[in-house]
This record gives C-alpha cells, sequence and structure tokens, in this order.
C-alpha cells in the first residue's frame, strides 16, 4: 500500500514539474529567447492567430476585389466556411482536450525539436494535420464537377496525405514527395506512389495537375521548383494548384534550424490583396505563369495543449503555363 501511494506521488511530482517546464519554455520561445526575428514572428503570429480564431473566423475568407491588381479581380473567387472546415475544427478541438496525449507530444517535441524537424516529430507523433480546402472548394477553384477525373495527380511536400486525399478522389494515378521519413510512412499506407524530392522531374512524364501547397516560402530554391513543374505539366491542359502563406515569410527548416533560402523571392504589399497581386506580377510570370483563379482560405494546423487549432492567411492559386 505504502509502495503504491509513493509511486503515484512520484507520478503526480513528475507531471506537475513537467508542466512547470513546458510554460518556462513557452515564455522563452515566446520572448526575447528567439533567435531569429523571423522564426520569432513566424511563431507569434501563430499563437495570435490560435487565440482569436473564436472571433475573426467570418475574416478568414475576407477580400476586397478592388484592391487587387485590375487582371485579377475577375479570376477572384469567393470562398466561404463549410461542412468539412466545421468537421476539421471540431476534431481539432477534441484532440486538444486528450490532456495525457498532449504531455506526452509536448514533452517529445520539446526533446527532439533543437536537431530533428517538426514536420518529422508531428510525423512519428501521428499529429499536426493540415487543411488547406474542402472537396467542394477544390473543385470550385478548378471549375471540374463532383464525377470529374482526371489521369495523374502530384502533390509535392504532400506531408500525412490528408490534403492529398481530397485531391486524388479525382485522378486515376496520384504520385506524392515528401522530405519527412515519418509522413512518407504515412504516405505509403495509403498507397500513394512516393517519389523522391529530387529525381520526380522524370523527362516525358507529366502531370494533369501539380500541387505545390504551402512550399514556396519553405524551399531552398522557390524559382527552380516552378520552372521545373511547369516542365511536368501537361501541355496546353495541365495546370498549377499553389497555396502560399501571407504575409510571405521564406525559411527553409534544416534540422532544428530556419535558414534563408538560396532564391529569396521579394513579395511587396502590406495587405493580402497587395501580396497576392506581387505575386502574381513579380513571381509566376517571371516563372512562365498565369493566374487562372485565386481565393482566400485559412491554412489551419491541428493545436496542441496551448491552442484547439492554429490558423494562418492562404492565397490559393490555379496557375496556368504561359505558352
Amino acid at each position: 500500500m505504502y509502495y503504491q501511494q509513493m509511486k503515484t506521488a512520484v507520478f503526480v511530482a513528475w507531471i506537475a514539474l513537467y508542466v512547470s517546464a513546458l510554460l518556462a519554455v513557452r515564455r522563452m520561445w515566446t520572448g526575447k529567447y528567439v533567435r531569429s526575428p523571423l522564426a520569432r514572428a513566424l511563431f507569434v503570429s501563430m499563437v495570435s492567430e490560435g487565440e482569436t480564431t473564436g472571433l475573426d473566423a467570418h475574416e478568414w475568407y475576407r477580400c476586397c476585389p478592388d484592391m487587387l491588381g485590375e487582371a485579377l479581380r475577375p479570376l477572384f473567387i469567393q470562398s466561404y466556411m463549410d461542412q468539412d472546415t466545421k468537421a476539421f475544427l471540431r476534431r481539432s478541438e477534441e484532440k486538444s482536450g486528450w490532456l495525457f496525449t498532449q504531455l506526452y507530444h509536448s514533452f517529445v517535441s520539446t526533446v527532439f525539436s533543437p536537431i530533428v524537424s517538426r514536420t518529422s516529430i508531428n510525423g512519428f507523433l501521428g499529429r499536426g494535420s493540415m487543411f488547406v480546402f474542402s472537396g467542394d472548394q477544390f473543385r470550385q477553384l478548378l471549375r471540374i464537377s463532383p464525377d470529374w477525373q482526371g489521369h495523374r495527380l502530384l502533390d509535392l511536400g504532400a506531408g500525412d496525405g490528408g490534403v492529398t486525399d481530397v485531391m486524388g478522389k479525382h485522378f486515376r494515378e496520384v504520385y506524392a514527395t515528401e522530405v519527412s521519413t515519418p509522413m512518407k510512412w504515412h504516405l505509403h499506407k495509403k498507397n500513394y506512389r512516393v517519389l523522391d524530392v529530387d529525381g520526380w522531374q522524370n523527362p516525358g512524364f507529366q502531370y494533369d495537375l501539380i500541387s505545390c501547397l504551402n512550399l514556396l516560402d519553405r524551399c531552398d530554391q522557390p524559382l527552380t521548383l516552378l520552372t521545373d513543374i511547369r516542365r511536368s505539366l501537361v501541355p496546353g491542359t495541365g495546370r498549377l494548384l499553389l497555396a502560399a502563406v501571407l504575409p510571405f515569410q521564406p525559411y527553409v527548416e534544416l534540422g532544428g534550424r530556419w535558414e534563408r533560402p538560396k532564391e529569396y523571392l521579394k513579395v511587396k504589399g502590406k495587405t493580402w490583396e497587395e501580396q497576392v497581386t506581387s505575386m502574381s506580377n513579380r513571381v509566376f510570370q517571371k516563372a512562365g505563369f498565369e493566374v487562372e483563379a485565386v481565393t482566400r482560405l485559412p491554412y489551419l494546423c491541428e493545436g496542441d495543449m496551448y491552442n484547439d487549432y492554429y490558423v494562418l492567411d492562404d492565397a490559393v492559386f490555379v496557375l496556368k503555363p504561359l505558352e
């Protein structure tokens, strides 16, 4: 009996100590000890967005078309909160309430984040799923019907395949790339064909749709990536579906470090509309693309013990290669 009480007391003391340590680490991350100004800005943005989502959800989709460039105004598609988005938010809220699971996740993240990427940690733990668009929003952007079928889809940087599932229903062959080994395990379990991140540009092997979702600001050579994508699309009918977090803040995650990419894209503008226009004129045209459609959507991620979910502003483009 005494031994059991001692075990219980030690366990409770360990939990209290660990929670105190987590709170101390959180204070450090949100304070002056974040070494990179860019890292600090991104982290504070994520936390502040997560704390206000309940009040600002109607702002996630807001756009003033008159503030877009003249050529973009007729291409903007207004999106709205739908049932699939609400279902993702409900699941995230439920998971954030699993106290001991969240404590375990926080412990693993705290220990391994200095040496392992956040993506790989999330893949190992089976957490951090993303939501970019619902099936209805995807079809609205591409102007396709629910029963439309294409041949080949390539999802670059597919993560755990959650967003790939939304698109993959419309294609007979689904390919994906991913740097993180744990995330690759998830993709293999779903029977997606996982290609090497440096070898997917196979001459003569082309795709009806290539998705590049929230990857442009996280890769080392974004302009080179766009050039490779353009060459890999089916001539005439192939499209690029690209999502970018705005404001655009590019960095590359190497292990536990964040570094500036070799090819740095400078996107101008203070508002969402100004940055969308700048990306269209300064980035996409330079890479040989023109905008066919654009919308504003929330980029959602499962939360943790601090927030039910995190949300960032996304601009989602359908891009057509220039002839």
